[in-house]
Formats: structure tokens, sequence, C-alpha cells
């Protein structure tokens, strides 16, 4: 509609400027054209040797020649007038004598026409002074050319141009409004496609959006259907987190179970009891921590890494103390995580715990932007490297998995790179393992894609 407005507005105004252009160019255009009907009759005057004027035959334009045609010419001398025979039946306005080589436009100025009905006409006059060919004689005297057209000419032509004016911008206002939808329809199709699969991802006929959309929309869809992945696999993963802990579970309730059902002694149903609740207590944490370690919040602020880096190695510098192990830092201030702090507690934590446990006593933390997308935030490349004795390639599928030790001198449970790959599967990121070419031990990579 606003679209529309201001397209009828547009016409309007044009319309409104083309008419007054129109205007100013006709007043403008019957002076000039007078002005050159009365030099045209100045240039076919002639008079007789006596001073006698010699009839002009023809006129300069034909309706001269035909009575009431609403163009009429008059000359006025000092002893009467002549007029054109277009001048015949009406009454025209008194003539005055004008000096030599002056000009003079007038009107409209009132007149009679031929049935007897006032008019109006607009005139130009010149005056000129007739010298006879023998410049001995004195007989100069002056004369005076008037050309006049009827007053309703004009505005006869204003008429026909207002009624074309506005009859054609009309048939081009509906040519272009009728256009202006069909091109607002189509560059809107987009939108009403995305807003029915949107419609039908809530009614339940849909998992997702579609992949084809142009290249505006393509920040919005995306976003939709990363969040709509995002819920489906957090729910997905409570789901699986309540199952596996509901699983858990069972063992030790049919133990406790069991040792009610055999009348065991107090003291040894104490220590049962305690000890399954323990139990049961380490597998409610491990549950739980799984389960926030998975899934992250989308379009999470930017988080600088240092800070969180240098709490961590400051504490583990102390418990590896006694092998006098550091962590030396290579950071681009530009970097940054997008997620939640505690999933970069875990990522960093679990990863520089690692490589403290395997070091000599040198680790390096390198942190980089990643790769980068139109409309998307860079990605995130974080590398922690050590000097330790680093892990074999046949090994290395081994060591990720969960529960899985490199070796079982080492104390630990086996479980934090199997964290650190939940974490990074959460954001769509991947994990290398290799040889440190700096340090000459293990190196763990970790690429974490460009985000929402």
């Amino acid at each position: 509609m606003a679209a529309s407005l201001g397209l009828v507005a547009f016409l309007a105004l044009a319309g409104f400027a083309l008419d007054r252009a129109f205007l100013d160019v006709a007043g403008e255009g019957q002076r000039d054209r007078l002005r050159n009907y009365v030099f045209a009759y100045a240039g076919d005057v002639e008079f007789l040797r006596n001073g006698e004027l010699y009839s002009p035959d023809n006129g300069p334009d034909d309706r001269f020649d035909r009575p009431g045609s609403g163009l009429y010419a008059e000359i006025v001398l000092p002893n009467g007038t002549w007029t054109s025979r277009s001048a015949s039946g009406p009454q025209l306005p008194e003539a005055t004598m004008l000096a030599g080589g002056e000009e003079k436009f007038e009107g409209p100025l009132p007149m009679t026409r031929s049935d007897g009905t006032p008019g109006q006409v607009y005139r130009h006059g010149l005056g000129m002074v007739w010298a006879p060919q023998d410049a001995s004689s004195d007989a100069e005297f002056p004369y005076t050319i008037y050309v006049m057209e009827d007053a309703g000419t004009v505005p006869r032509q204003v008429r026909v141009f207002r009624a074309a004016l506005w009859g054609y911008l009309g048939i081009a206002g509906v040519i272009l409004l009728l256009l202006q939808t069909l091109v607002l329809r189509w560059s809107l199709w987009p939108l009403r496609k995305v807003v029915e699969e949107l419609a039908r991802v809530q009614r339940g006929q849909a998992h997702r959006m579609g992949e084809r959309h142009p290249r505006e929309l393509e920040p919005l869809t995306d976003s939709i259907n990363a969040l709509i992945e995002s819920e489906r696999e957090n729910l997905e993963q409570q789901r699986n987190t309540m199952s596996d802990l509901a699983h858990s579970l069972k063992t030790p309730l049919a133990v406790l179970r069991a040792r009610l059902d055999a009348d065991a002694g107090e003291r040894e149903l104490r220590e049962d009891v305690a000890t399954q609740v323990q139990r049961m207590t380490d597998l409610v944490n491990y549950q739980l921590g799984r389960a926030a370690s998975t899934g992250h919040k989308l379009f999470a602020a930017p988080i600088e890494i240092e800070p969180y880096a240098e709490t961590l190695v400051q504490g583990l510098e102390k418990i590896y103390a006694g092998k006098g192990a550091v962590c030396e830092f290579d950071i681009d201030p530009a970097a940054r995580f997008h997620g939640e702090p505690g999933d970069l507690q875990e990522l960093l934590g679990n990863l520089i715990e690692n490589a403290f446990k395997w070091a000599h006593s040198r680790v390096l933390l390198t942190v980089k932007p990643g790769a980068t997308a139109p409309n998307r935030r860079p990605g995130l490349l974080l590398a922690v490297d050590d000097d330790g004795p680093g892990i074999p390639e046949d090994r290395i599928a081994l060591v990720l998995q969960r529960g899985v030790r490199g070796d079982e001198r080492v104390q630990g449970h086996g479980i934090g790179l199997s964290i650190v790959q939940d974490i990074i599967r959460s954001y769509r990121g991947e994990l290398q393992v290799g040889k440190s070419a700096e340090l000459g031990g293990a190196r763990f990579e970790v690429r974490l894609p460009p985000g929402l």
C-alpha cells in the first residue's frame, strides 16, 4: 500500500508539473507566434509611391484568410486601418499608433465575435516608419502592425493536453501498479516460502527448513535450522542422559535390595549401603557432568580465552611443580571462543592437564582465529603441544576412546579426551591428534568452524 500510494503521488505530482510547464510553454509560445506573424507581415507590407498601402495577398497563415478563424491582422495607418479577411465581422479592440521600433504585447483584451458574443484576444504590436525610396522627399509616416489571436486558443490547447496527459498517466499508473504488484509478489515470494516452511516445522510436517534460499535469507534460515537442531540434540541428550542414569542405577539398587532380602547384619548392611550410595553418587555426578558438557547455547557472546587459560595453568604448574613443567602461550588477541564458559574450561582443562601429565618440562598453548564465512562469526584454532613421548599413530584412535588411558601407570580415568570430543562435536568442530613439530611430543589441535 505504501509503494502504491507513493507511485500514485509521484504520478500526480508529475502530471501537475507537466501541466504547469505546458501552461508556461503555451503562453510563451503564443507570444512568440504572434511576434513572428508581426515580423512576417512587416516583411510583406509594401506602399505605393503616393504612400498608399499595397494590401498583402496572403498572410503567413491561412487562418488570416478565413473569417472568424480567431487569428486577425490589423495595420494602423495615419489615414485609416487595414485588416485581414479573418477580421471581417468581429469587432476588434481599438488599436493605437506605436512609435517606430516599439513592440507591445497586450491581453487579454475585450472584443466582440461575429455572432455577437463577447470574447477576448491577445495582441502583439510593432511600430514602424515608412520612408519613400526618393531620399529627397520628406513624406515619411508611421504605421503599426497588430496581430491578434483569440484568448480561447490556449485554453483549448490546454484542455486537449490535459485530457491526453491525465489519460495517458492514468493508463501508465494502472500498468505500473499492476507491474509493481507482480514485482513485489515475486520478490517477497521467498519470504512467504520461509513462512510456509516454518509453519510446516511448527506443525511437525517437516524437521527443518529447506536448504535453498536467497543469500539475503540464508543467515535467517541457517539460524533457525541451527536452533532447531540444537533443541533436538539437547532433547535427545537429556533423554539419553536419563536413560543412561536409570540404567546405571539399576545395579546398585538391585544390590541393596538383595542385601535387604538376605537379612545381613547391621554392620555389614551399613557398609554395603555406604558403598552403593557412594557408587550411585559417583554415577549421578558423572552423568550430570556429561550432560553439562554436551550441547551449547546458540548466539553466545564471545569469550576472551587468555584469562581462563592463565587460571588453569597456574593451578597445574603448582601440581606438577615436581617435574618443573611450564606452559607457554601463543594467543592471538583477536581470537575469541563463542560458546559457554564451562565448555571452554572443560576443553582447556582436559587438554592442558593431559599435556602436563605427559610433558617433560614444556607445554605450548596456541590460540588463533579460525576460518571465516560471510555473515558468520569467525571460527577458532586451539592447539596444545607438549615435549613428552608423543602418541604412536596406531594408538591414536585407541587413546581417544572413552575409559582408555595412554599408559596405565599414569593416574586418570581415561574420559578426559572423550569429554573433549563430545564438546567439540557439539560445536561441529574436529579434533586432530599428531606429533608436535615444535616440541616433539603430542599435539592436540581443535578446529571450530565459523558459527552463526
